[in-house]
């Protein structure tokens, strides 16, 4: 399920992508199933299709999932998808380390933050 914040100050695409990211890496969505139609989902979002098409383009361009032209988009096997998102994992990481190294961030706050980074799929998953 799709939650969108409109108090979040990220694009409404990044919040979709990143939703859909969630559901895929966390097992909600197995290799092969049928995203929503780009319509269906806008409609069920009350956004605009755009929204949507620029959040399925990005999930594609990221390997997550894939284009039948006149039939849909369908989740990506886990490999194409794995190294792309730990890749993320990664560079989220290395940001919480910098910002630790620079921020003079609590011990106590650091490991909140990698929390927040790892916990993530988990979380959207309860």
């Amino acid at each position: 399920m799709i939650i969108l914040d409109y108090r979040d100050k990220r694009p409404l695409y990044e919040q979709v992508t990143e939703k859909m990211i969630h559901l895929i890496v966390g097992g909600a969505m197995q290799p092969g199933d049928k995203l929503p139609s780009v319509r269906n989902l806008a409609v069920d979002l009350s956004v605009n299709p755009n929204t949507i098409q620029r959040a399925y383009a990005a999930l594609e361009q990221d390997g997550y999932i894939y284009t039948i032209t006149g039939r849909g988009n369908y989740v990506s096997e886990s490999s194409e998808w794995k190294s792309a998102h730990d890749s993320g994992l990664e560079q989220q990481l290395t940001q919480v380390l910098h910002q630790v190294r620079q921020g003079g961030l609590t011990e106590a706050q650091a490991l909140a933050c990698v929390r927040k980074v790892y916990a993530a799929p988990d979380a959207e998953r309860e």
